[in-house]
């Protein structure tokens, strides 16, 4: 238990007596400080118990009295003791009258305590009060150890955490959702710092903030990365209304590497399913679904017997941040999938995560809602398929992935490729270096040349080759039209006859406007 002023002065060997500041005797003193400085506060810390004789206190003048006592109350002294016999008889009514004003608890010490015995009576406190702490930081890391190695060894871990500190834990996920929390109330508490999970997940790990608790509460909250990799597993919360002391912290450190190793345990057990579910992957793109049935076994419950549905998600094009968003999107997809019970095949290689879901779970609903909400990224997502018709299903999302990267869209799904217009589709280097290659010898002659042939071609094709309305718009006769078609073909060298250059002829049109 801390020493305080109170309990000094009871000692019975010391002999105080208390003169001013009689109600603030519960601070605790945590050092004592010898000083006959007359202005000692650039020499403290805060907490000390200042011992002096006033040698070099001007006790004769009200003023310095006062202000000698102000310094010290700001440095942050908890109580000053006045030592007589040697300069001063008694306590100078002035320097009572000054800690009275000020509010700081004034002992007399008398000549036959040495300051020494002072020292030593608050030094063996402090050194009881740390073993203290350390012997019931023992005691609760393992306490928290045999919690931790219980069935439901990390609810029973935050349930011990939270009765130790008097107060509410919650561990979180690598995307910021509430795993547990103890007491049970305290999961709706913690969901509530979502935001400041956030930017904890902005700084680099470990990393760690004391943060007020969410509105209508006095809580003051500790927040604590977890992993030992770049990236954090996970994180921890600590809800408590006083600050942690020394013992406190103990048991927050056991925790933290208690909650650590679990993750890192869980995340090399990850890494073994995330080569089990890349294999099984290329096992269904390879139409061998039997095959991937029987290797998975029960490990993916009924997801190989249910029609599914396959997201493509990766970076998109021109945006920062997307390699980093991808790894995210993964943790979240896995961190879904855990909590809402749903199995899922996360596969994460060559630049894209792909994600095998049931079509109607919830998890599948999830990781599509946070792939479309990220800027960063560029995400496909295939029609309902049988497992045996899982390459469909991947064609199908490549196909809607490289749409929603040629509109700049977060997700696109496969029914909706068909919709809206094909132009969009055509915004590819490749496809305009070939419009461009195609036209070049129109716009040479309009160039050089009498006659409008790209403006003309452009007009006949848009009329469906009616001469009569596309001379119309033209401002034309029909049969400066024909001349000028025929010309198109001559330069060419192709008919427009032919479907497909007519087909060509517009889309290369398209392609430039």
């Amino acid at each position: 238990m801390p020493l305080t002023l109170s309990a000094l002065a009871q000692h019975t060997s010391l002999r105080l007596r208390v003169l001013a500041g009689a109600d603030r005797l519960d601070a605790q003193v945590r050092w004592v400080h010898t000083s006959e400085l007359a202005d000692p506060a650039p020499y403290l810390e805060g907490g000390e118990l200042l011992l002096t004789t006033g040698l070099k206190l001007d006790t004769a003048d009200e003023q310095a009295a006062a202000a000698y006592v102000r310094r010290l109350a700001a440095a942050g002294v908890v109580g000053l003791g006045f030592g007589v016999g040697v300069g001063h008889d008694t306590v100078p009514p002035v320097m009572v009258r000054a800690a009275a004003a000020a509010g700081l608890p004034l002992l007399e010490v008398p000549r036959a305590t040495p300051f020494i015995a002072i020292s030593k009576a608050v030094s063996a406190a402090v050194a009881a009060e740390q073993y203290q702490a350390v012997t019931a930081g023992f005691e609760a890391q393992r306490e928290l150890t045999r919690a931790a190695l219980a069935p439901d060894g990390t609810a029973a871990l935050l349930s011990r955490m939270a009765a130790h500190l008097g107060g509410w834990t919650a561990l979180y996920d690598a995307s910021g959702a509430v795993l547990a929390a103890a007491p049970e109330w305290a999961g709706r508490r913690a969901a509530r710092l979502a935001g400041e999970i956030d930017r904890l997940r902005g700084l680099p790990a470990p990393a760690s903030a004391a943060v007020a608790g969410p509105a209508g509460t006095e809580d003051r909250v500790e927040l604590q990365s977890l992993g030992t990799g770049r990236r954090p597993r996970g994180y921890l919360a600590v809800g408590t209304e006083e600050r942690l002391d020394t013992a406190a912290r103990y048991v927050v450190h056991a925790a933290v590497a208690l909650l650590t190793l679990s993750l890192e345990q869980s995340r090399a057990q990850q890494e073994v399913q995330a080569r089990l579910a890349g294999a099984l992957l290329r096992m269904l793109l390879a139409g061998e679904c039997d095959h991937a049935r029987t290797v998975a076994g029960g490990m993916y419950g009924s997801l190989l017997d249910a029609p599914v549905r396959l997201l493509m998600a990766e970076p998109a094009d021109g945006q920062a941040g997307g390699a980093d968003a991808l790894a995210l999107l993964a943790e979240r997809a896995e961190a879904a999938a855990a909590r809402l019970g749903d199995p899922v095949l996360s596969v994460a290689e060559e630049g894209r995560l792909i994600v095998l879901a049931a079509q109607d779970d919830k998890a599948l609903a999830a990781v599509s809602e946070l792939a479309e909400a990220e800027d960063a990224l560029a995400a496909g997502l295939s029609a309902p398929a049988d497992p045996e018709d899982v390459p469909t299903a991947h064609r199908q999302a490549e196909g809607a992935l490289a749409v929603a990267q040629r509109r700049g869209a977060n997700l696109v799904e496969h029914g909706e490729v068909g919709a809206g217009s094909v132009v969009p589709l055509l915004a590819d280097e490749a496809v305009r270096a070939f419009a461009q290659g195609l036209l070049r010898p129109l716009r040479e002659h309009d160039a050089t040349s009498r006659g409008d042939l790209v403006a003309s071609l452009a007009e006949w094709l848009a009329h469906h080759g009616q001469w009569d309305a596309a001379a119309a718009d033209l401002g034309v006769h029909r049969h400066t039209l024909r001349y000028r078609m025929r010309r198109v073909e001559e330069i060419l060298g192709r008919s427009l006859d032919d479907p497909d250059v007519r087909m060509e002829l517009w889309l290369a049109l398209k392609t430039e406007q």
